[in-house]
């Protein structure tokens, strides 16, 4: 799986790794909470980092994503050549 730097993989209850759907929409959530004003303090900046943490694995997983598929096209590219 993804590796995140230092922030660990986001897991779900199950404990496995989140998908990149189920960490997009744990994400949107958060913003939603957030913006909505209704969190106490403590409680927005726990929300935060974990949307920082979801958001950086998000990012993480697209950019492992991104390079599959260049990986892919190049190799489709190289069997069009032979």
């Amino acid at each position: 799986m993804t590796e995140t730097g230092k922030n660990p993989i986001p897991t779900g209850e199950n404990g496995k790794p989140l998908s990149f759907e189920q960490a997009a929409a744990q994400l949107d959530g958060i913003v939603e909470k957030l913006n909505s004003g209704s969190a106490m303090l403590d409680e927005m900046i726990a929300l935060y980092e974990r949307g920082v943490a979801l958001s950086d694995y998000c990012s993480a997983l697209l950019k492992e994503y991104d390079g599959r598929i260049e990986k892919a096209v190049r190799r489709a590219a190289k069997s069009e050549n032979e």
